[in-house]
């Protein structure tokens, strides 16, 4: 198969050399491959300035991040064998890291499949697409899921905004079997049931789930608050884990709904409370009614979306953990998250200690928590590393 060639300037081949899988379009000869000729999701032969063959990627000459390299070998273009092959390689790593089909199965760049995000519920796959060179092999994909596993169902949730960015529609469309309105999963030996078809994004969250086992160690008997908790997949697997009382709070009624089936899955409804609102506004109520909680955690959106929101977005986790920590018992433990990579960890913990110090507090980090193993990250691209949490320990002042 005979691929157009896309011609890189001099030293531009430095960053793909060293492992990234990213091309941007500044770093295209244009004079000599001009990104016009490209049709949106093609897969080109990239080339440096001498001329020396660097492997293949799709191309988008729409996105300043035009390319994205799916070979180093130019035998390998993206198909349904290259699917197989990457599928059978990221399916090794969960099934040494997990012990039930429940986890992300493919995580884009980090699993070879850039533009591709696939989350495993038993037999149920969750498949997202975000680029136009993945869109273009969608059947291929559908192909690759039934050759290495035997789906129950598939059900592409390529609504995501990124498509819009790529120039591609959004919707939602169930290609193979029956999906339920609630997909059933397992998470840290916890039953639990995820909104596949209109939840957020995939429907469930599993780049937590480490964090969340940690939780679970610190919760028995304990009264629990869970701000943006979604579908209660902090809230419900503390009252699996022993909490006396758990308040989950979100914005969506919906989600809420979801919260409380998951609490009653894990003989937990008559210690559940759902709060629908404003996380802000309710802890603000919460803390003027004198109520203290043993534990509280914050695992809000990301607050941070692009570099030009980091001073915004440090204030808004300022807010939201100084109410938490307000909200705290005399020796509670926050345990504060985040999902937004321009917000590093160092940058987390020196937020809680601002706020600590504040409050006239003392604190402790006792443990710093990643993203879970289905989430790996790409040693050459820091944007896969995203997910920190913080477990502190918040005193009187002392």
């Amino acid at each position: 198969m005979n691929f157009q060639p896309l011609i890189l300037n001099a030293g531009a081949e430095k960053r793909l050399r060293a492992g990234h899988v990213w091309i941007y379009s500044n770093e295209i000869n244009t004079q000599l491959s001009p990104l016009k000729q490209f049709e949106a999701g093609e897969q080109v032969c990239v080339q440096d300035a001498r001329g020396k063959v660097l492997g293949l990627a799709y191309v988008n000459p729409n996105n300043l991040i035009c390319g994205r390299l799916i070979s180093r070998d130019i035998k390998y273009p993206l198909d349904r064998s290259l699917l197989v092959h990457r599928l059978n390689i990221a399916l090794a790593l969960r099934e040494r890291c997990f012990s039930e089909n429940c986890y992300r199965l493919v995580y884009g760049e980090s699993d070879g499949l850039p533009g591709l995000v696939i989350d495993r519920f038993y037999d149920i796959f969750v498949v997202q697409i975000s680029t136009a060179g993945m869109e273009r092999v969608k059947a291929d994909i559908v192909d690759a899921l039934n050759k290495v596993f035997t789906p129950q169902a598939i059900l592409l949730r390529n609504d995501g905004k990124m498509r819009a960015l790529e120039g591609l529609d959004s919707y939602v469309e169930v290609v193979q079997g029956e999906v339920p309105e609630l997909a059933p999963l397992s998470e840290n030996g916890v039953s639990l049931v995820a909104p596949v078809l209109d939840g957020q994004k995939t429907g469930w969250f599993y780049d937590h789930r480490e964090n969340r086992a940690r939780m679970m160690s610190l919760v028995k008997g304990k009264r629990v608050l869970d701000l943006f908790s979604y579908v209660g997949g902090w809230g419900a697997q503390a009252l699996a884990a022993g909490a006396s009382e758990v308040i989950c709070v979100d914005a969506s009624q919906t989600a809420l709904d979801v919260a409380a089936e998951n609490a009653r899955l894990n003989q937990g409804e008559t210690r559940f409370k759902g709060l629908k609102g404003d996380a802000f506004d309710i802890c603000k109520a919460l803390t003027a009614e004198g109520e203290r909680f043993d534990v509280v955690v914050v695992d809000p959106p990301a607050f941070i979306q692009r570099r030009k929101d980091i001073r915004n977005g440090e204030r808004a986790y300022s807010r939201i953990n100084n109410f938490a920590m307000r909200l705290l018992s005399r020796d509670g433990v926050l345990v504060s998250g985040s999902c937004s990579m321009h917000l590093s960890q160092e940058s987390l913990i020196d937020i809680l200690r601002g706020n600590s110090r504040e409050l006239d507090r003392s604190a402790q980090v006792f443990a710093l928590g990643h993203q879970g193993a289905d989430h790996p990250m790409h040693p050459a691209i820091p944007e896969t590393n995203y997910l920190k949490a913080c477990f502190m320990r918040v005193l009187p002042g002392y």
